[in-house]
Parts: structure tokens; C-alpha cells; sequence
């Protein structure tokens, strides 16, 4: 249950004001069915991040657990400093002709391939290795924040600063790090 917790809190609040929760946002307001919007975000999430906890999984398996300990603390403090700073995304130019399903599906399997959530899916399932419960953590976050974006749209973004979601983030990434390190050099 800590692998999906754990991958669930850290996506969620990292995802807070990432280019994928813009997207989600801008989608929303642009076609006005949000849960076909949130459909197209459970498929595309659901590949990217089975993909990347398999990734993470399979470096675990295959590296000595005292150098992974460190390069997963690096990368998840790494994680933290980044989830600092704000994500900007682009409006897209024009209405799709794929519809709503197919442009959400695309557009946001596209925009997590190396964005710091699906980064941060690879740690975590090097951390955990578990897949499945990694992935589900991992998409249930992203459901979340990009709900939230979907489904409340501007008037959310008005009230609740994304400052303070970014440095909650922020330090759960640092915390995990710190934990990796300290691991790796077997004081834990």
C-alpha cells in the first residue's frame, strides 16, 4: 500500500501547475466535455506510466542497490528544485479533427514522455518495484490534479496557489531523496 500512496501524493502535488495540468485545462475550456477529457488522460497515463514503472523496475533489477540509492535520491531532489519552478504550455493552434478522445489520448502521452511526473514514475517504480501499484498511484495523481483542472477550471486556479502545491511537491521530492541517499550509504 506504500508504493501507491507514496507514487499517488507525489503525482498529484507535482502535477499542481505542470504543463499537463495547462493542457488538461486548455482542453477542458476548449471542447467542454470533461469526462471524455479525463477518458483520454486515463488511457494516455495509464501507458506512459506502466511503461516508466516498468522502466524504473527493470533498472532496480539490473544495478548494485547502493548506486541506484544514490542516483534515485539525486534524481528525486532533482524532482524537488524543478517542481519549484512553474511549468508554461501552449495553447494548441487549432481544433483537432481527432475529437476529444483521441487529441487528450496523444497530447498528454506525448507531453509526459520526459516531463518530470513520468521521470519521477521511473524512480518511483526503481524505489518500490511495483508496477502495478506504482502506475496506479501514479495515474490516480494525475486523475487528480488534471481533474481538478478539467473539472474547475479557472475558477480554481484563482483561489488556490499553486506556489504552495509546488513546494509541498517539492518536499516530499527532497524527502524521498534524502531517504534514498541515506539508505544507500546504510544508515536506514
Amino acid at each position: 500500500m506504500i508504493p501507491l500512496l507514496s507514487s499517488f501524493a507525489v503525482v498529484a502535488l507535482a502535477e499542481m501547475g505542470d504543463k499537463t495540468q495547462l493542457i488538461a485545462l486548455t482542453l477542458g475550456l476548449r471542447y467542454r466535455r470533461p469526462w471524455t477529457i479525463m477518458v483520454g488522460i486515463l488511457i494516455a497515463t495509464l501507458f506512459n506510466h506502466a511503461l516508466a514503472s516498468a522502466v524504473g523496475m527493470w533498472g532496480a533489477a539490473r544495478f548494485d542497490p547502493s548506486v541506484l540509492g544514490w542516483v534515485l535520491g539525486l534524481s528525486f531532489i532533482a524532482f524537488g528544485v524543478w517542481t519549484l519552478v512553474p511549468d508554461k504550455a501552449e495553447a494548441p493552434a487549432e481544433r483537432s479533427r481527432w475529437g476529444p478522445l483521441l487529441t487528450t489520448t496523444v497530447v498528454f502521452f506525448l507531453a509526459e514522455m520526459g516531463d518530470k511526473t513520468q521521470l519521477a514514475t521511473v524512480a518511483l517504480g526503481a524505489r518500490f518495484a511495483s508496477t502495478v501499484q506504482v502506475t496506479a498511484g501514479t495515474t490516480l495523481g494525475m486523475l487528480l490534479a488534471d481533474g481538478l483542472a478539467v473539472f474547475a477550471g479557472s475558477h480554481f486556479a484563482e483561489r488556490v496557489p499553486m506556489r504552495l502545491f509546488r513546494r509541498v511537491a517539492a518536499a516530499l521530492f527532497l524527502a524521498f531523496g534524502l531517504v534514498s541517499i541515506a539508505s544507500a550509504v546504510g544508515l536506514l
